[in-house]
Protein backbone atom coordinates (compact mmCIF):
# COMPACT_ATOMS: atom_id res chain seq x y z
CA UNK A 1 0.00 0.00 0.00
CA UNK A 2 1.47 3.36 -1.17
CA UNK A 3 2.42 5.99 1.93
CA UNK A 4 -0.10 8.02 2.57
CA UNK A 5 2.35 10.16 4.92
CA UNK A 6 4.67 11.49 2.56
CA UNK A 7 2.87 10.95 -0.43
CA UNK A 8 5.93 11.49 -2.54
CA UNK A 9 7.74 8.81 -1.07
CA UNK A 10 5.84 5.59 -3.04
CA UNK A 11 3.58 7.87 -5.71
CA UNK A 12 2.18 7.13 -9.02
CA UNK A 13 2.75 10.92 -10.77
CA UNK A 14 1.16 11.20 -14.29
CA UNK A 15 3.32 13.57 -16.57
CA UNK A 16 1.25 15.90 -18.56
CA UNK A 17 2.75 17.33 -21.50
CA UNK A 18 -0.05 20.24 -22.23
CA UNK A 19 0.12 20.87 -25.35
CA UNK A 20 -0.46 16.94 -26.79
CA UNK A 21 -2.58 16.20 -24.05
CA UNK A 22 -6.03 17.29 -24.89
CA UNK A 23 -7.36 20.39 -27.04
CA UNK A 24 -10.11 21.90 -25.46
CA UNK A 25 -10.90 25.07 -28.40
CA UNK A 26 -10.52 23.06 -31.20
CA UNK A 27 -7.33 24.90 -32.30
CA UNK A 28 -5.10 21.92 -32.53
CA UNK A 29 -3.20 22.72 -29.37
CA UNK A 30 -3.90 21.28 -26.08
CA UNK A 31 -4.91 23.43 -23.20
CA UNK A 32 -6.20 23.52 -19.57
CA UNK A 33 -9.87 22.62 -20.86
CA UNK A 34 -8.68 19.64 -22.69
CA UNK A 35 -6.79 18.88 -19.61
CA UNK A 36 -10.00 19.47 -17.30
CA UNK A 37 -12.28 17.63 -19.38
CA UNK A 38 -10.17 14.10 -18.81
CA UNK A 39 -9.27 14.71 -15.04
CA UNK A 40 -11.50 11.56 -14.86
CA UNK A 41 -9.49 9.62 -17.53
CA UNK A 42 -6.47 10.22 -14.59
CA UNK A 43 -8.73 9.51 -11.63
CA UNK A 44 -9.98 5.95 -12.93
CA UNK A 45 -5.92 5.24 -13.79
CA UNK A 46 -5.00 5.87 -10.34
CA UNK A 47 -2.39 8.13 -10.53
CA UNK A 48 -1.30 10.20 -7.29
CA UNK A 49 -0.56 13.62 -8.91
CA UNK A 50 0.20 14.86 -12.13
CA UNK A 51 3.13 16.72 -13.10
CA UNK A 52 2.53 19.64 -15.70
CA UNK A 53 5.11 20.37 -18.20
CA UNK A 54 5.20 24.65 -18.31
CA UNK A 55 2.27 26.31 -18.88
CA UNK A 56 3.47 29.85 -18.46
CA UNK A 57 3.56 32.25 -20.98
CA UNK A 58 5.91 32.07 -23.87
CA UNK A 59 6.97 32.51 -27.73
CA UNK A 60 7.31 28.32 -27.39
CA UNK A 61 10.74 28.42 -29.40
CA UNK A 62 11.06 25.32 -26.77
CA UNK A 63 7.76 23.87 -25.96
CA UNK A 64 7.59 26.45 -23.56
CA UNK A 65 10.36 25.88 -21.49
CA UNK A 66 11.62 29.33 -22.81
CA UNK A 67 9.11 31.14 -20.58
CA UNK A 68 8.81 34.80 -20.60
CA UNK A 69 6.63 35.54 -17.48
CA UNK A 70 6.45 33.05 -14.17
CA UNK A 71 3.30 34.29 -12.37
CA UNK A 72 0.55 34.03 -15.59
CA UNK A 73 -0.36 31.15 -17.74
CA UNK A 74 0.31 30.93 -21.39
CA UNK A 75 -3.03 32.30 -23.74
CA UNK A 76 -2.63 28.78 -25.90
CA UNK A 77 -3.32 27.66 -22.77
CA UNK A 78 -6.45 29.54 -20.52
CA UNK A 79 -6.66 31.99 -17.98
CA UNK A 80 -4.68 31.60 -14.91
CA UNK A 81 -8.30 31.63 -13.68
CA UNK A 82 -8.90 28.64 -15.47
CA UNK A 83 -5.04 26.92 -13.48
CA UNK A 84 -6.60 27.76 -10.38
CA UNK A 85 -9.88 26.06 -11.06
CA UNK A 86 -7.98 22.79 -12.52
CA UNK A 87 -6.07 22.81 -9.81
CA UNK A 88 -9.45 22.69 -7.36
CA UNK A 89 -11.12 19.68 -9.45
CA UNK A 90 -7.91 17.60 -9.35
CA UNK A 91 -7.81 17.88 -5.48
CA UNK A 92 -11.20 16.98 -5.49
CA UNK A 93 -10.21 13.88 -7.48
CA UNK A 94 -7.59 13.40 -4.78
CA UNK A 95 -5.19 14.18 -7.44
CA UNK A 96 -2.20 16.45 -6.35
CA UNK A 97 -0.39 18.60 -9.15
CA UNK A 98 3.25 19.58 -9.81
CA UNK A 99 4.49 22.27 -12.32
CA UNK A 100 7.53 23.10 -14.04
CA UNK A 101 9.82 25.40 -12.99
CA UNK A 102 12.43 26.88 -15.33
CA UNK A 103 15.25 28.69 -13.17
CA UNK A 104 18.06 28.25 -15.70
CA UNK A 105 17.22 30.64 -17.91
CA UNK A 106 14.61 32.06 -19.59
CA UNK A 107 12.75 33.59 -22.86
CA UNK A 108 14.64 36.45 -24.65
CA UNK A 109 11.10 38.39 -24.59
CA UNK A 110 11.18 38.20 -21.11
CA UNK A 111 11.15 41.89 -19.22
CA UNK A 112 14.45 41.18 -17.53
CA UNK A 113 16.45 40.05 -20.73
CA UNK A 114 14.92 42.60 -22.50
CA UNK A 115 15.73 45.35 -20.68
CA UNK A 116 19.17 44.22 -20.25
CA UNK A 117 19.11 44.28 -23.88
CA UNK A 118 18.55 48.07 -23.62
CA UNK A 119 20.39 48.74 -20.70
CA UNK A 120 24.06 48.11 -22.13
CA UNK A 121 27.19 46.55 -21.19
CA UNK A 122 28.30 47.28 -17.93
CA UNK A 123 24.48 48.14 -16.49
CA UNK A 124 23.14 46.27 -13.23
CA UNK A 125 20.34 44.50 -15.85
CA UNK A 126 23.13 42.84 -17.80
CA UNK A 127 24.61 41.33 -14.61
CA UNK A 128 21.05 38.93 -14.25
CA UNK A 129 22.41 37.14 -17.21
CA UNK A 130 26.03 36.37 -18.48
CA UNK A 131 27.25 39.31 -20.66
CA UNK A 132 30.59 39.00 -21.37
CA UNK A 133 32.83 40.78 -24.25
CA UNK A 134 33.86 38.43 -26.49
CA UNK A 135 37.67 36.76 -27.15
CA UNK A 136 39.76 38.07 -30.00
CA UNK A 137 41.26 41.47 -31.34
CA UNK A 138 37.60 42.95 -32.31
CA UNK A 139 35.74 40.66 -29.81
CA UNK A 140 34.61 38.73 -32.60
CA UNK A 141 34.42 35.17 -31.02
CA UNK A 142 32.44 33.93 -27.91
CA UNK A 143 34.20 34.61 -24.59
CA UNK A 144 34.82 30.66 -24.38
CA UNK A 145 34.06 27.28 -26.12
CA UNK A 146 31.03 25.90 -24.52
CA UNK A 147 28.43 24.23 -26.51
CA UNK A 148 24.50 24.65 -26.39
CA UNK A 149 22.91 21.26 -25.36
CA UNK A 150 20.70 21.60 -28.55
CA UNK A 151 23.71 22.43 -30.91
CA UNK A 152 25.88 25.21 -31.98
CA UNK A 153 27.85 27.54 -29.42
CA UNK A 154 26.16 28.49 -26.44
CA UNK A 155 27.06 32.37 -27.08
CA UNK A 156 25.01 35.13 -28.84
CA UNK A 157 26.23 38.32 -29.69
CA UNK A 158 24.27 41.81 -29.51
CA UNK A 159 24.39 44.27 -31.72
CA UNK A 160 26.31 46.14 -29.25
CA UNK A 161 29.03 43.61 -29.28
CA UNK A 162 28.83 41.91 -26.05
CA UNK A 163 27.61 38.24 -26.07
CA UNK A 164 25.50 36.39 -24.18
CA UNK A 165 25.37 32.64 -22.44
CA UNK A 166 22.46 30.08 -23.53
CA UNK A 167 23.01 26.74 -22.87
CA UNK A 168 20.03 25.95 -25.06
CA UNK A 169 18.45 27.77 -27.58
CA UNK A 170 19.62 31.35 -28.20
CA UNK A 171 16.20 32.25 -27.15
CA UNK A 172 16.94 30.94 -23.94
CA UNK A 173 19.39 33.06 -22.42
CA UNK A 174 20.76 32.06 -18.88
CA UNK A 175 20.52 33.50 -15.31
CA UNK A 176 23.25 34.67 -13.20
CA UNK A 177 22.42 33.02 -10.30
CA UNK A 178 25.35 34.78 -8.37
CA UNK A 179 23.17 37.90 -8.74
CA UNK A 180 20.18 38.25 -5.89
CA UNK A 181 18.02 39.61 -7.88
CA UNK A 182 17.47 35.83 -9.40
CA UNK A 183 17.22 34.44 -6.27
CA UNK A 184 14.52 36.57 -4.70
CA UNK A 185 12.70 36.35 -7.99
CA UNK A 186 12.24 32.23 -7.91
CA UNK A 187 11.62 32.34 -3.54
CA UNK A 188 8.76 34.73 -4.83
CA UNK A 189 7.77 32.51 -7.59
CA UNK A 190 7.79 29.16 -5.68
CA UNK A 191 5.58 31.06 -2.92
CA UNK A 192 3.40 32.44 -5.99
CA UNK A 193 2.24 29.32 -6.74
CA UNK A 194 2.53 26.58 -3.55
CA UNK A 195 -0.28 30.43 -2.42
CA UNK A 196 -2.50 28.92 -4.83
CA UNK A 197 -2.44 25.63 -4.22
CA UNK A 198 0.45 23.70 -6.02
CA UNK A 199 2.15 20.42 -4.43
CA UNK A 200 5.26 21.04 -5.64
CA UNK A 201 7.54 22.08 -8.74
CA UNK A 202 9.64 19.58 -11.11
CA UNK A 203 13.07 21.64 -11.57
CA UNK A 204 14.13 22.00 -14.87
CA UNK A 205 17.71 21.46 -15.64
CA UNK A 206 17.93 21.42 -11.80
CA UNK A 207 21.97 20.67 -11.96
CA UNK A 208 22.66 23.59 -14.02
CA UNK A 209 22.08 26.88 -12.30
CA UNK A 210 25.13 27.78 -11.04
CA UNK A 211 28.10 28.47 -13.28
CA UNK A 212 32.16 28.82 -12.28
CA UNK A 213 32.15 32.43 -12.41
CA UNK A 214 35.13 32.08 -14.07
CA UNK A 215 33.84 30.54 -17.26
CA UNK A 216 36.59 28.31 -17.86
CA UNK A 217 37.23 26.56 -21.36
CA UNK A 218 36.28 22.91 -21.41
CA UNK A 219 37.76 19.86 -22.97
CA UNK A 220 36.47 16.99 -24.38
CA UNK A 221 33.00 17.72 -23.35
CA UNK A 222 33.57 18.22 -19.61
CA UNK A 223 30.46 19.82 -18.39
CA UNK A 224 31.96 20.62 -14.17
CA UNK A 225 32.28 24.22 -15.29
CA UNK A 226 28.09 24.70 -15.62
CA UNK A 227 26.90 21.67 -13.75
CA UNK A 228 26.61 20.16 -10.02
CA UNK A 229 28.46 23.05 -8.75
CA UNK A 230 28.51 23.31 -5.27
CA UNK A 231 26.43 26.30 -4.65
CA UNK A 232 23.41 24.59 -5.47
CA UNK A 233 22.98 23.29 -2.50
CA UNK A 234 22.47 26.37 -0.88
CA UNK A 235 19.83 27.50 -3.08
CA UNK A 236 17.83 24.23 -2.30
CA UNK A 237 17.76 24.75 0.97
CA UNK A 238 16.37 27.87 0.92
CA UNK A 239 13.91 26.45 -1.43
CA UNK A 240 12.92 24.06 0.68
CA UNK A 241 12.48 26.17 3.93
CA UNK A 242 9.82 27.33 1.50
CA UNK A 243 8.51 24.00 0.95
CA UNK A 244 8.07 23.16 4.30
CA UNK A 245 6.43 26.62 5.00
CA UNK A 246 3.00 25.03 3.39
CA UNK A 247 1.20 23.10 4.72
CA UNK A 248 0.63 19.26 3.06
CA UNK A 249 3.73 18.10 1.87
CA UNK A 250 4.83 20.17 -0.85
CA UNK A 251 7.55 18.66 -3.23
CA UNK A 252 10.66 19.36 -4.49
CA UNK A 253 11.75 17.06 -7.51
CA UNK A 254 14.70 17.61 -9.28
CA UNK A 255 15.73 16.99 -12.84
CA UNK A 256 19.34 15.70 -13.22
CA UNK A 257 21.43 14.18 -15.51
CA UNK A 258 24.17 13.29 -13.63
CA UNK A 259 26.97 10.44 -14.82
CA UNK A 260 27.30 10.16 -10.86
CA UNK A 261 24.67 8.66 -8.85
CA UNK A 262 26.08 9.25 -5.49
CA UNK A 263 26.49 12.95 -6.65
CA UNK A 264 22.74 13.02 -7.91
CA UNK A 265 22.09 11.73 -4.32
CA UNK A 266 23.66 14.28 -2.55
CA UNK A 267 20.81 16.89 -3.96
CA UNK A 268 18.07 14.53 -2.16
CA UNK A 269 19.38 15.05 1.31
CA UNK A 270 16.85 15.93 4.22
CA UNK A 271 17.22 19.70 3.72
CA UNK A 272 17.14 20.04 0.17
CA UNK A 273 15.18 17.98 -2.75
CA UNK A 274 12.95 15.56 -1.82
CA UNK A 275 13.31 13.28 -5.22
CA UNK A 276 14.32 13.13 -8.73
CA UNK A 277 14.10 11.21 -11.65
CA UNK A 278 16.10 8.01 -11.62
CA UNK A 279 17.51 8.02 -15.73
CA UNK A 280 19.92 5.95 -15.34
CA UNK A 281 17.27 3.65 -15.28
CA UNK A 282 15.37 5.17 -18.12
CA UNK A 283 18.84 4.73 -20.42
CA UNK A 284 18.96 1.32 -19.42
CA UNK A 285 19.15 -1.06 -22.31
CA UNK A 286 17.26 -4.51 -22.20
CA UNK A 287 19.29 -6.82 -20.30
CA UNK A 288 18.53 -8.55 -16.74
CA UNK A 289 21.84 -7.62 -15.52
CA UNK A 290 22.37 -4.01 -16.41
CA UNK A 291 18.77 -3.66 -15.30
CA UNK A 292 19.37 -5.04 -11.62
CA UNK A 293 22.70 -3.25 -11.12
CA UNK A 294 21.22 0.31 -12.01
CA UNK A 295 18.16 -0.91 -9.13
CA UNK A 296 20.60 -2.04 -6.91
CA UNK A 297 23.08 1.65 -6.95
CA UNK A 298 19.81 3.38 -7.02
CA UNK A 299 18.16 1.87 -3.83
CA UNK A 300 21.60 2.03 -2.32
CA UNK A 301 22.52 5.76 -2.99
CA UNK A 302 18.82 6.73 -2.17
CA UNK A 303 18.92 4.83 1.26
CA UNK A 304 21.96 6.50 2.00
CA UNK A 305 20.24 9.87 2.14
CA UNK A 306 16.80 8.34 3.25
CA UNK A 307 15.15 9.54 -0.21
CA UNK A 308 12.84 7.44 -1.90
CA UNK A 309 13.91 6.32 -5.52
CA UNK A 310 12.00 7.67 -8.14
CA UNK A 311 11.81 5.44 -11.63
CA UNK A 312 10.66 6.86 -15.24
CA UNK A 313 10.75 4.78 -18.35
CA UNK A 314 10.15 7.54 -21.18
CA UNK A 315 9.38 11.43 -20.73
CA UNK A 316 8.80 14.65 -23.27
CA UNK A 317 12.95 14.40 -24.11
CA UNK A 318 13.67 10.96 -24.92
CA UNK A 319 12.56 8.55 -27.60
CA UNK A 320 9.57 6.41 -25.92
CA UNK A 321 10.40 2.82 -24.52
CA UNK A 322 8.00 1.10 -26.88
CA UNK A 323 10.66 1.97 -29.89
CA UNK A 324 13.61 1.94 -27.64
CA UNK A 325 12.72 -2.09 -26.16
CA UNK A 326 12.02 -3.19 -30.11
CA UNK A 327 14.82 -2.15 -31.71
CA UNK A 328 17.13 -4.78 -33.33
CA UNK A 329 20.62 -3.32 -31.93
CA UNK A 330 20.72 -1.05 -29.19
CA UNK A 331 17.77 -0.60 -26.85
CA UNK A 332 19.46 2.02 -24.19
CA UNK A 333 19.02 6.19 -24.64
CA UNK A 334 21.75 8.59 -25.42
CA UNK A 335 21.44 12.40 -26.18
CA UNK A 336 23.88 11.85 -28.54
CA UNK A 337 22.31 9.58 -31.12
CA UNK A 338 18.74 8.59 -31.12
CA UNK A 339 18.98 5.69 -33.11
CA UNK A 340 16.12 6.61 -35.35
CA UNK A 341 18.03 4.96 -38.29
CA UNK A 342 17.50 1.44 -36.44
CA UNK A 343 15.14 -1.14 -37.54
CA UNK A 344 11.84 -1.58 -34.77
CA UNK A 345 9.83 -4.23 -34.06
CA UNK A 346 6.74 -2.46 -32.46
CA UNK A 347 5.40 -5.68 -31.33
CA UNK A 348 8.76 -6.76 -29.36
CA UNK A 349 8.69 -3.27 -27.90
CA UNK A 350 5.01 -3.42 -26.59
CA UNK A 351 5.53 -6.73 -25.08
CA UNK A 352 8.95 -5.43 -23.26
CA UNK A 353 7.07 -2.28 -22.37
CA UNK A 354 4.00 -4.16 -20.38
CA UNK A 355 6.95 -6.22 -18.63
CA UNK A 356 8.60 -2.61 -17.66
CA UNK A 357 5.61 -0.91 -16.40
CA UNK A 358 4.96 -4.09 -14.40
CA UNK A 359 8.49 -3.58 -13.36
CA UNK A 360 8.80 0.58 -12.28
CA UNK A 361 5.22 -0.17 -10.40
CA UNK A 362 6.77 -3.15 -8.45
CA UNK A 363 9.99 -1.03 -7.18
CA UNK A 364 10.26 1.15 -3.53
CA UNK A 365 9.54 4.62 -4.13
CA UNK A 366 7.72 6.62 -6.79
CA UNK A 367 7.24 6.01 -10.35
CA UNK A 368 6.44 8.58 -13.45
CA UNK A 369 3.88 7.64 -16.04
CA UNK A 370 4.24 9.66 -19.05
CA UNK A 371 1.27 10.65 -21.16
CA UNK A 372 0.53 8.07 -23.90
CA UNK A 373 2.69 5.52 -21.73
CA UNK A 374 -0.34 4.00 -20.62
CA UNK A 375 -1.88 3.47 -24.29
CA UNK A 376 1.69 1.94 -25.58
CA UNK A 377 1.78 4.78 -27.88
CA UNK A 378 5.43 4.23 -29.87
CA UNK A 379 7.95 7.40 -31.26
CA UNK A 380 6.41 8.75 -34.64
CA UNK A 381 9.84 8.79 -36.22
CA UNK A 382 8.41 9.94 -39.47
CA UNK A 383 7.50 13.20 -39.10
CA UNK A 384 8.02 15.64 -42.18
CA UNK A 385 10.63 17.59 -41.56
CA UNK A 386 8.93 20.97 -42.71
CA UNK A 387 6.24 20.02 -39.71
CA UNK A 388 9.10 19.40 -37.14
CA UNK A 389 9.20 22.33 -34.43
CA UNK A 390 12.24 21.44 -32.16
CA UNK A 391 14.46 23.99 -31.77
CA UNK A 392 17.34 20.82 -31.82
CA UNK A 393 16.38 19.87 -35.61
CA UNK A 394 16.99 23.39 -36.44
CA UNK A 395 20.26 24.15 -34.34
CA UNK A 396 22.04 20.73 -35.58
CA UNK A 397 21.02 21.32 -39.13
CA UNK A 398 18.72 18.46 -39.25
CA UNK A 399 21.16 15.85 -37.45
CA UNK A 400 19.38 15.35 -34.77
CA UNK A 401 15.30 14.57 -35.48
CA UNK A 402 14.71 16.16 -31.74
CA UNK A 403 12.09 15.54 -29.75
CA UNK A 404 8.79 16.09 -31.53
CA UNK A 405 8.32 12.35 -31.93
CA UNK A 406 7.67 11.34 -27.98
CA UNK A 407 5.49 15.10 -28.25
CA UNK A 408 2.25 13.93 -30.89
CA UNK A 409 -0.33 14.35 -29.74
CA UNK A 410 -2.29 11.63 -27.84
CA UNK A 411 -5.49 9.76 -29.39
CA UNK A 412 -8.73 9.98 -27.37
CA UNK A 413 -11.37 8.06 -29.73
CA UNK A 414 -12.49 7.61 -32.92
CA UNK A 415 -10.90 5.95 -36.04
CA UNK A 416 -9.40 8.65 -37.84
CA UNK A 417 -7.06 11.85 -36.70
CA UNK A 418 -7.54 13.66 -34.75
CA UNK A 419 -8.50 10.78 -32.59
CA UNK A 420 -10.66 12.99 -29.84
CA UNK A 421 -7.54 15.22 -29.18
CA UNK A 422 -10.02 18.27 -30.54
CA UNK A 423 -12.32 18.92 -32.89
CA UNK A 424 -9.35 20.30 -35.40
CA UNK A 425 -5.79 19.45 -37.14
CA UNK A 426 -3.28 18.31 -34.21
CA UNK A 427 -0.52 20.42 -34.09
CA UNK A 428 2.04 17.49 -34.95
CA UNK A 429 0.36 14.46 -37.18
CA UNK A 430 -0.60 11.64 -35.81
CA UNK A 431 -0.28 8.58 -37.42
CA UNK A 432 -3.50 6.19 -38.35
CA UNK A 433 -2.13 3.21 -36.49
CA UNK A 434 -3.28 4.98 -33.58
CA UNK A 435 -7.15 3.97 -34.59
CA UNK A 436 -6.60 0.74 -32.26
CA UNK A 437 -4.55 2.54 -29.76
CA UNK A 438 -7.42 5.05 -28.28
CA UNK A 439 -7.60 5.35 -24.72
CA UNK A 440 -11.37 4.61 -25.93
CA UNK A 441 -10.94 1.49 -27.81
CA UNK A 442 -8.29 0.35 -24.72
CA UNK A 443 -10.93 1.19 -22.25
CA UNK A 444 -12.64 -1.70 -23.81
CA UNK A 445 -9.67 -4.13 -24.07
CA UNK A 446 -9.16 -5.95 -20.27
CA UNK A 447 -5.86 -7.67 -22.39
CA UNK A 448 -4.65 -3.44 -23.41
CA UNK A 449 -2.13 -1.47 -22.19
CA UNK A 450 -4.34 0.72 -20.41
CA UNK A 451 -5.82 -2.23 -18.15
CA UNK A 452 -2.86 -3.46 -17.62
CA UNK A 453 -1.76 0.22 -15.91
CA UNK A 454 -4.86 0.26 -14.58
CA UNK A 455 -4.92 -2.82 -12.95
CA UNK A 456 -0.96 -2.66 -11.64
CA UNK A 457 -1.99 0.49 -10.01
CA UNK A 458 -4.92 -0.65 -8.35
CA UNK A 459 -3.03 -3.09 -6.77
CA UNK A 460 -0.38 -1.18 -6.65
CA UNK A 461 -2.56 0.65 -3.97
CA UNK A 462 -3.82 -2.63 -2.08
CA UNK A 463 -0.67 -4.44 -1.55
CA UNK A 464 1.87 -3.57 1.35
CA UNK A 465 4.42 -4.92 0.07
CA UNK A 466 4.57 -2.72 -2.54
CA UNK A 467 5.12 1.57 -2.60
CA UNK A 468 8.00 2.69 -0.16
CA UNK A 469 10.37 -0.19 1.38
CA UNK A 470 12.43 -2.99 0.24
CA UNK A 471 13.22 -5.58 -1.58
CA UNK A 472 15.41 -8.68 -1.66
CA UNK A 473 16.83 -10.26 -5.09
CA UNK A 474 16.38 -13.58 -5.74
CA UNK A 475 18.66 -16.07 -8.22
CA UNK A 476 16.61 -17.83 -10.64
CA UNK A 477 19.03 -18.40 -13.03
CA UNK A 478 20.47 -16.51 -16.37
CA UNK A 479 18.71 -13.78 -18.23
CA UNK A 480 15.90 -13.84 -14.93
CA UNK A 481 15.24 -10.66 -12.45
CA UNK A 482 13.48 -11.52 -9.97
CA UNK A 483 12.97 -10.00 -6.32
CA UNK A 484 10.25 -10.27 -3.68
CA UNK A 485 8.46 -7.97 -1.09
CA UNK A 486 7.65 -8.17 2.42
CA UNK A 487 4.78 -9.15 3.20
CA UNK A 488 4.42 -11.99 0.46
CA UNK A 489 5.40 -10.70 -2.67
CA UNK A 490 7.64 -11.83 -5.62
CA UNK A 491 8.21 -10.48 -9.21
CA UNK A 492 10.04 -11.99 -11.86
CA UNK A 493 10.65 -10.86 -15.75
CA UNK A 494 12.40 -13.00 -17.62
CA UNK A 495 14.91 -11.45 -19.87
CA UNK A 496 16.21 -14.99 -21.20
CA UNK A 497 15.38 -16.30 -24.78
CA UNK A 498 13.50 -19.41 -23.37
CA UNK A 499 10.39 -19.70 -21.09
CA UNK A 500 11.35 -20.21 -17.54
CA UNK A 501 9.58 -22.20 -14.50
CA UNK A 502 7.19 -19.94 -12.89
CA UNK A 503 8.08 -19.94 -8.74
CA UNK A 504 5.40 -20.90 -6.03
CA UNK A 505 2.54 -18.07 -5.99
CA UNK A 506 -1.28 -17.01 -6.67
CA UNK A 507 -0.47 -14.58 -9.79
CA UNK A 508 -1.82 -11.50 -9.29
CA UNK A 509 -1.45 -9.97 -12.44
CA UNK A 510 1.38 -10.42 -15.87
CA UNK A 511 2.49 -8.57 -18.61
CA UNK A 512 1.18 -11.63 -21.00
CA UNK A 513 -0.03 -14.90 -20.60
CA UNK A 514 1.71 -17.79 -18.43
CA UNK A 515 1.22 -20.91 -17.01
CA UNK A 516 3.71 -23.19 -15.08
CA UNK A 517 6.12 -21.11 -17.28
CA UNK A 518 6.94 -17.54 -17.76
CA UNK A 519 7.63 -16.63 -21.17
CA UNK A 520 10.43 -14.41 -22.85
CA UNK A 521 9.55 -10.64 -22.41
CA UNK A 522 7.39 -11.39 -19.76
CA UNK A 523 6.61 -10.34 -16.40
CA UNK A 524 4.80 -11.45 -13.41
CA UNK A 525 3.48 -10.40 -9.66
CA UNK A 526 3.19 -13.35 -7.42
CA UNK A 527 1.40 -13.38 -3.96
CA UNK A 528 2.95 -16.08 -1.32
Amino acid sequence: MTDKTGWWRSAAIYQVYIRSFADGNGDGIGDLAGVRARLDHLAQLGIDAIWFTPWYPSPMDDGGYDVADFRDIEPLFGTLAEAEELLAEAHARNIRVIIDIVPNHCSDEHRWFQAALAAGPGSPERQRFWFRPGRGPDGAEPPNNWKSRFGGPAWTRVPDGEWFLHLYSSRQPDFNWENPDIRQEFEDVLRFWFDRGVDGFRIDVADGLVKDPRLPDVEDGDETPFSDMEGLHEIYRSWRKIADSYAGERVLVGEMWLPDMSRAARYLRRDELHSAFNFDFLVCPWDAGRFRDVITRTLLAHDEVGAPAAWVLSNHDVTRHVTRYGRQGDTGFSFANRLHELPVDRELGTRRARAAALLTLALPGGLYVYQGEELGLWEIQDIPDELRQDPVWARTNGTDPGRDGCRVPIPWSGDEPPFGFGTGDAWLPQPAAWSAYTASAEAADPTSMLSLYRDGLRIREEQAALGAGTLEWLSLGDGVLAFTRDPGFTFVLNFSASPVPLPPGEVLLASGPVTDTLPTDTAVWLRS
